[in-house]
């Protein structure tokens, strides 16, 4: 078993960008807000979908299906504690 693990590890194609994800280090307070502006905090294709008052049907969160969600989540986080940590400020503007 461990060795088909290893090769679909070696297989990942997009393991270089999950690394490159997982090293950004936030050191700016300017690319901080941009990140967070720009990364959601839910999902933004989530919604019900309604007729004359009644709930048609719901559309679930997709954002989970792209494969590097986890990766752009820890970063949006790692700019969010950046802003709290060591520039001090407020970021319920962000939640």
């Amino acid at each position: 078993m461990t060795s088909f693990m290893q090769v679909h590890l070696h297989k990942d194609l997009l393991h270089p960008v999950r690394e490159w994800l997982e090293t950004i280090e936030i050191h700016n307070s300017k690319l901080a807000h941009f990140l967070c502006k720009a990364i959601p905090a839910q999902c933004p294709f989530e919604r019900d979908i309604t007729l004359f008052g009644r709930k048609l049907f719901h559309i679930p969160p997709m954002c989970k299906l792209n494969p590097l969600y986890e990766e752009v989540v820890g970063l949006r986080f790692r700019a969010l504690c950046y802003l709290v940590d060591e520039c001090g400020e407020d970021i319920t503007a962000y939640c």
